[in-house]
C-alpha cells in the first residue's frame, strides 16, 4: 500500500492537469469569433500567396531523419528515471543500460555507414 499513495498523487495531478486543458479549449472554443471569410478559410503559409497543390512528395530522407529522432527521443524517455534512481539501482542495471545504449550506438553507427543522415 505504501506505492499506492505516490500513484494516487500522480493520478490526482494528470486529473487536474486533463480538466485544465479541457477548459480551456472549451473557453476559447466559446468566445472565439466566429465571422469566417473566404480569405480566413484559405491555407496560411508564412504570409506567401499559395501556389499550386499542397501534396508535395517528399524524400524519403525527412522521415529516415525523423524515425532517427524518435528512436532517440525514446532513448532518453529511458535514460531519465535510470538516471534519476542510479544510486539504488546497483551493478546490474547499470549494465542492463549499458546494453541498451550499446545496442542503440550500434543502430545509430549502421544508418550513419548507409548514409542515412546525410543531406543530399
Amino acid at each position: 500500500m505504501e506505492g499506492l499513495g505516490a500513484y494516487s498523487t500522480i493520478a490526482v495531478a494528470l486529473g487536474v492537469a486533463i480538466f485544465c486543458l479541457a477548459a480551456g479549449v472549451y473557453i476559447s472554443w466559446l468566445f472565439r469569433p466566429m465571422n469566417p471569410t473566404p480569405v480566413k478559410l484559405e491555407p496560411y503559409e508564412c504570409g506567401e500567396p499559395t501556389v499550386g497543390t499542397a501534396r508535395v512528395q517528399f524524400r524519403g530522407m525527412f522521415y529516415l531523419v525523423a524515425l532517427l529522432f524518435v528512436i532517440f527521443d525514446v532513448e532518453i524517455i529511458f535514460l531519465f528515471p535510470w538516471a534519476a534512481a542510479f544510486r539504488q539501482l546497483g551493478l546490474f542495471a547499470f549494465i542492463e543500460m549499458l546494453v541498451f545504449v550499446v545496442i542503440l550506438l550500434f543502430g545509430l553507427a549502421y544508418a550513419w555507414k548507409k548514409g542515412a543522415l546525410k543531406w543530399q
